[in-house]
């Protein structure tokens, strides 16, 4: 059943309300409009594959508008915004959601070359990527007292979830929220999620050769390190996005990080056997 044949019912949480998801052609992006849709709202996607962006379109009719470019480029950006105002009028939320990983790549094994070409992917993509983004969207959301949600990950929070570039972006991501949550108060309210371990395929860097690699195959040895002992899907960190786009639910909260990793905080040095799940 597509969203737009969603029978009759109550009222969703984000009925009339307008959102905006970058990368929301899939995993924790695609989850999130579809979840956003689900619950009333009407969606813009800023997305880079073309496929991906014609699946949204075919799955969601004309509750959803995709403008297809990268998060690199400012002008994809203020495109995203102008087509999701052109199409639905407002916009109520911004979720900066598209990412790269870096799969673990060791930082001494880096030359200096290869270093500075995967900073300069991964930074402008993890971190000036939300910054441009979010600049775009900051008028519109003026209009409305709307609200921006970054997706961070628990490599935001913790080490040893990945190399050293990816973890220093995450962890630049929670600084860009805290400050743009003193900046933009009250008018704005600034959050994000911090999603564990996620079956999803999300890309590697060109600069390292590993553009073509696929998070999700790598993910089953991990679970045994989780308290929770399983890694989640994409779908599992969605309501957390509605929580923070709902303002009858999260208006009091700014600058706040949401965990959602199976509960890394509290675990031990053991890793978990498949006889404890």
């Amino acid at each position: 059943m597509t969203a737009q044949q969603r029978p009759a019912g109550p009222p969703g949480r984000l009925d009339g309300r307008v959102a905006l998801v970058t990368g929301g052609g899939s995993g924790i992006g695609r989850a999130v409009v579809d979840r956003y849709v689900a619950e009333g709202a009407r969606v813009g996607v800023l997305e880079r594959d073309a496929g991906r962006a014609a699946a949204l379109t075919r799955d969601h009719g004309d509750l959803v508008t995709v403008e297809v470019g990268d998060v690199r480029a400012a002008d994809a950006h203020a495109a995203s915004v102008a087509r999701t105002l052109d199409a639905f009028g407002r916009l109520d939320a911004y979720v900066a959601n598209a990412g790269v990983y870096d799969y673990a790549a060791s930082f001494e094994d880096m030359d200096g070359f290869r270093l500075t070409g995967a900073f300069d992917e991964l930074f402008r993509t993890n971190v000036l990527g939300p910054m441009l983004g979010a600049h775009a969207a900051l008028p519109a959301l003026r209009l409305t007292g709307g609200t921006l949600i970054f997706t961070v990950s628990s490599s935001g929070l913790y080490a040893g979830g990945g190399g050293t570039l990816y973890v220093a972006s995450k962890h630049a991501v929670i600084g860009l929220i805290r400050q743009l949550a003193h900046e933009l108060a009250p008018e704005i309210r600034v959050n994000g999620v911090a999603p564990g371990a996620t079956r999803t395929a999300l890309a590697g860097l060109d600069a390292l050769g590993s553009a073509g690699h696929r998070l999700d195959e790598r993910l089953g040895r991990i679970a045994r390190h989780i308290p929770l002992g399983f890694v989640s899907d994409a779908d599992d960190h969605a309501g957390l996005y509605v929580l923070l786009a709902d303002p009858r639910d999260s208006r009091f909260m700014t600058g706040t990080v949401l965990p959602s990793d199976g509960g890394l905080e509290v675990r031990g040095g053991r890793p978990r056997t498949e006889a404890a799940r």
